[in-house]
Parts: structure tokens; C-alpha cells; sequence
């Protein structure tokens, strides 16, 4: 028997699971060249047809769970300037999978290099469709999962996810991966026990494990005590999601009789498959940077109307908060964000790198006055640091609604607010009056009071959103919002943790914005609170 290894990561999905554990197949055969340039470009073409085929076939089969997801890979593969460089290589003499890898590469590593976690997480969607034409290529494709057992590897590709039998039970332990990722996403929907960030393992003979979705924790080769205690720990906590469970479809309203706002955050149209809306008070921040992709053209106006209009309806007349594009820092995008900077993370970025790119700023802001009409659409800014660059957005908002109206199109003049992210917001908030609303940004809001990044576990202690001083400017910009009227919500990772709730509510805050995840735990956290009026 091989002794027990307890390794810990970050927490995906909730729940436990002890099983038998397996390593996630991994690279595929190596191609032999064709000799040919065309006999390469040909193998690719049908490696690139043949995957698209399966693909569809799934999106068939699983019907609306996944299928947007499954979507956006088939629209990537189909994407000439996606196999641009591939080909390019091929013409060269590169052997077929060597050129698809490397192009590959190029666009994984640009997302795997962001500090968001919905650029990371996209990045295990680029994986999973390099790896299934590799396949196709070397003549390996293999097949689906069969559920009952615990996945570990670096990554699990979302359509294995789909392809696996979770209703045998199984869990997933990753080296790396993310917790905003289309396979957490997917694992929370379907109660699959989920850590990522586990670094580096090999099973080395450990043949049986458990993971502890919550905890974040892998045990391989646990004990049999130690699978009897984590099998109690498993009962309870079924008992405890079951009574969060029953508050998922009740308004959120603490023990004291205080309603509170519970809204949803989502950075894809393919979350809309995995909410209920009538679990929510509608949808708090929805992030527009899905529809932005480095190296791709960018989105024009007719794209992002869709994709606004569809989230509108989706919400049947609940409000819909959209933050206008929010790239620079951490998240590049190639011809649009700055070069060189030496610091980009207080660079050019948010509504300072779009009222800069007025071009790009007018085509989202058009899409969005166009959107306007199907539903109770506000607007957010991000990275809004002074006064002018709400004034200056402003401006610009009304002339794209006013250029509509001439032309004939129908549009509507939504509200306008913005993220107080930036301390100096928060410190000041009165210089912000004119603004429609607020949405505090805890995660920025935080790594800048502490000057700690969120990322990095070095200086995870310090990166605290309960620290005082992040509390006691949550509280300052509640009261202002409180005593002038304007509409303050929070739309952080704070607002999902149980933990910090109580501290929210103290501050003033009456309305936040949650994972879909984490609504009826919220929802739970808030009925046994007492907080007054």
C-alpha cells in the first residue's frame, strides 16, 4: 500500500467524493510528414473537419447544457485566422501537428498569461480543441469517459467533460486549471466535486483518492479511517447544500426581516444554460470581454447587439448591469492595448484605454443604446479613477444614441454608473454624484488599498478583503450612495463568502452580485443573519 499524500488547491465545486483515481490521457502520437506541403495542409483540413464533426454531434446530444461552449470551439476551428499561422508553418515544411501546436501555442500562452480568471479559464478551451485535432491527426481519438472515478491531470478538456457518465459519481483534481473555467462551470451545474491548483503530482501507484470540492483538498491513497470520517463529512455536507437548496427560490432576506438584492455575475452567453432566473434579481455585472478575442477582428456592432439583446431577454425585465469592455493590465488584446508599458496593471486600461480607442468605445456603446430597448439595461464603467472620464463617457453615450435616432434605428438611453474599483473613488465618492449608480469592485478594490496582488500566494495574507480599511471604504461609499440616493451594489468575490456577508451588510450594502454558484448559499448566509434596518 502506498502512503497517504494530502495535497491542497483551490476549491471549484463543492461536494466529496472517494474513488479510484486516474490520470487524464495525455499528449497524442507524433505525425510522420506526408512529404507534401499540400498532403499536411490536406491532413489538417480533414484533422480540423473531423473534429468540428464531433463536435457537433455532441452539442446534438447534450442539447442546451454546454452546447454554446461547444459552440464557441467549433466557431474557433472554423476561424481562418485561427489556422492562419498553421498553415503558414506547413508551406514551410512543418509537419502538420507541429504547425497546428505551435499556432496553438501562441494563442493559449497569451490567455494563460492574464491574471483574470475568465481569460485563464478560456485558455482550457483553446487546449481541449488543439488536443482533439492532434488526435485526428496522429489517428488516436479516443474515447469518451466513463464516469465513477476521480480525473486528474493538468486540465480536464470541457468536451470530456461532456463525454463522461457523472451519474456514476467522480470528481476532478487538477495541477493548474481555474475555478472560473467552462469545466468548473459545468461541474457546479452538475454537483461534480472540483480543485484546481493543486501544482505539480504524479500518481506514482496511488490508485485510490478523495477530493473535498470545498475544502480544496486531494487525499490519494487515503487510509480506510480516513475514508469513513471524509464519508460522514460527505453526509453533512449533502445536508447542508440540500437546506441552502431550499432558499435558492426564496427573495433573500435576513433573520431580522431585511431584504437584500442577490444578482448573478457572468462572463459568457453559455452561462445563461446553467441559471434560473427566477433564482435571482437579475445579473449584476456581465463582463463584454468574452466577445473580444486577441488576434481575432474585433466584434462590430450587429455581434455585440446579439449578444446584449440576448441577455436582456434572457433576464425577462430584471435589470441587466453591463460593464463596458474592460482589457488592458492583465488582459491584452493585440492592436487595441498598449505595448511596452512598464506597468500596464495602473496603465492604460478600462475606460481610460477606451475613451483613447473612441473608435472601439462608439461600436460598444451603439450595440448597447440598440439593446437598450429589450429589457432594464444599465451600463457600467470600469477603472473609473476621476471625474471627467464619467463625463466624458457620458458624451460620447449620447451622441451614439443621438447618430441612432437620426438614422432611424430604434435605441434607448440606459443608465450610466461605474465600478468603484479605484481607492481614490472610494475615498471620494462625492466627486462621483453624477453617476447613476455604483458597483464596488472588492477584488481591484482590495489588491490596491493592500497593494497586494489577488494572485499571488506569497502575499495571500495580505490580500484580505476584510481588512479594515477595505471595510471602512465599502461602508463610506454605501452611506454616500444611501444618503444621496444613488444605488449601490458589490459585485466581488466578498459578495459569495459567507464570510464576509455579515460585514457587507453592516456596511450599508442591500444589494449583491454572487457566482450563480453561489446563490443559495448566499441566499442561506443572509436568512441567518441579523443586521437591523
Amino acid at each position: 500500500m502506498r502512503s497517504p499524500v494530502e495535497l491542497r488547491g483551490k476549491p471549484a465545486s463543492r461536494g466529496i467524493f472517494a474513488g479510484p483515481v486516474t490520470r487524464i490521457a495525455g499528449e497524442a502520437a507524433a505525425r510522420v510528414y506526408s512529404g507534401s506541403a499540400a498532403g499536411e495542409r490536406a491532413a489538417l483540413d480533414a484533422a480540423i473537419a473531423d473534429a468540428i464533426a464531433e463536435l457537433t454531434v455532441l452539442s446534438e446530444k447534450i442539447g442546451g447544457e454546454g452546447a454554446d461552449m461547444l459552440a464557441f470551439q467549433i466557431a474557433m476551428l472554423e476561424d481562418e485566422a485561427l489556422k492562419a499561422p498553421a498553415y503558414s508553418a506547413i508551406e514551410s515544411a512543418v509537419v502538420a501537428d507541429k504547425a497546428w501546436s505551435a499556432a496553438l501555442a501562441v494563442e493559449i500562452a497569451g490567455y494563460e498569461a492574464s491574471e483574470d480568471e475568465y481569460f485563464r479559464a478560456r485558455a482550457a478551451d483553446l487546449r481541449d480543441l488543439r488536443d482533439r485535432v492532434l488526435k485526428h491527426l496522429s489517428g488516436t481519438a479516443g474515447p469518451s469517459g466513463s464516469g465513477g472515478m476521480i480525473l486528474a491531470g493538468e486540465d480536464v478538456p470541457p468536451t470530456l467533460f461532456l463525454e463522461t457518465d457523472w451519474s456514476r459519481g467522480g470528481a476532478i483534481a487538477l495541477t493548474s486549471g481555474s475555478a472560473s473555467s467552462h469545466v468548473a462551470m459545468l461541474a457546479r451545474a452538475r454537483g461534480v466535486p472540483m480543485v484546481v491548483g493543486l501544482g505539480a503530482f504524479e500518481l506514482n501507484g496511488h490508485d485510490e483518492a478523495i477530493v473535498d470540492g470545498e475544502g480544496g483538498i486531494l487525499i490519494l491513497s487515503p487510509e480506510r479511517a480516513t475514508v469513513e470520517m471524509w464519508k460522514v463529512r460527505a453526509a453533512g455536507l449533502a445536508i447542508e447544500q440540500a437546506r441552502e437548496r431550499e432558499f435558492l427560490h426564496r427573495p433573500a432576506v435576513t433573520a431580522d426581516g431585511v431584504k437584500v438584492e442577490v444578482l448573478v455575475n457572468v462572463a459568457g452567453v453559455e452561462e445563461l444554460d446553467h441559471i434560473d432566473i427566477e433564482t435571482c434579481d437579475g445579473i449584476g455585472l456581465m463582463r463584454t470581454e468574452f466577445l473580444f478575442r486577441d488576434g481575432a477582428p474585433l466584434p462590430d456592432e450587429d455581434e455585440q447587439f446579439a449578444a446584449y439583446k440576448r441577455f436582456l431577454e434572457w433576464a425577462k425585465g430584471k435589470p441587466v448591469t453591463i460593464r463596458t469592455l474592460d482589457i488592458g493590465g492583465d488582459k491584452p488584446i493585440r492592436g487595441l492595448t498598449p505595448d511596452g508599458e512598464t506597468n500596464p496593471f495602473l496603465g492604460l486600461r478600462g475606460v481610460r484605454l477606451m475613451l483613447a480607442r473612441r473608435d472601439v468605445f462608439r461600436t460598444q456603446l451603439r450595440a448597447l443604446a440598440r439593446a437598450a430597448p429589450y429589457g432594464q439595461l444599465k451600463v457600467m464603467l470600469p477603472m473609473v479613477t476621476i471625474p471627467v472620464e464619467l463625463t466624458e463617457a457620458g458624451e460620447e453615450f449620447v451622441d451614439a444614441a443621438d447618430a441612432l435616432k437620426d438614422e432611424g434605428i430604434a435605441c434607448g438611453m440606459p443608465p450610466l454608473g461605474i465600478m468603484v474599483e479605484v481607492p481614490a473613488v472610494a475615498i471620494v465618492p462625492e466627486m462621483f454624484a453624477s453617476a447613476a449608480f455604483f458597483s464596488i469592485g472588492s477584488n481591484d478594490l482590495t489588491q490596491y488599498v493592500t497593494a497586494s496582488s489577488r494572485d499571488s500566494s506569497a502575499v495571500a495574507a495580505l490580500n484580505d478583503p476584510g481588512n479594515p480599511a477595505v471595510i471602512r471604504l465599502i461602508t463610506r461609499v454605501a452611506r454616500f450612495g444611501r444618503e444621496n440616493g444613488i444605488p449601490v451594489s458589490l459585485c466581488g468575490d466578498m459578495a459569495g463568502d459567507p464570510a464576509h456577508i455579515g460585514s457587507l451588510l453592516k456596511a450599508g450594502l442591500r444589494s449583491l452580485s454572487v457566482s450563480p454558484a453561489g446563490l443559495a448559499r448566499v441566499k442561506a448566509a443572509i436568512a441567518n443573519l441579523r443586521v437591523g434596518s
